[in-house]
């Protein structure tokens, strides 16, 4: 089953949402911000993504540069921080079995299915 890691309040992750319904596959909807990941779940989609932590943080966020800008964080805490405050997680996420893709842009999503 396809999943979308979605937070309707992203215009990208609207516009991923809309490339999933268009596709006429089954999907599920996880509100990231609402049913958090545990962090066993951020390390598998890290997994799937093929890619580092840091990589999937929002550095841009408020929440970021307040509290770990110019923090030199392992990976073991990046996850915890990601869990913690999932505003950081990089929207959308979609994950089809064993692979999965960051929707920014939105077309990258397309490429799992």
């Amino acid at each position: 089953m396809i999943k979308i890691y979605h937070n309707p309040r992203c215009k990208k992750s609207r516009e991923g949402l809309a490339i999933l319904e268009e596709s006429g596959k089954d999907f599920e909807i996880i509100k990231y911000l609402d049913e958090v990941p545990s962090k066993e779940e951020l390390k598998s989609i890290l997994n799937k993504l093929k890619i580092s932590p840091i990589e999937l943080v929002r550095t841009q966020e408020k929440i970021w540069k307040e509290n770990f800008k110019g923090r030199s964080l392992s990976d073991s805490e990046l996850i915890d921080a990601l869990h913690e405050y999932p505003k950081l997680i990089e929207r959308p996420i979609v994950v089809n079995a064993y692979k999965a893709a960051i929707g920014r842009p939105p077309e990258q999503i397309k490429g799992i299915f």
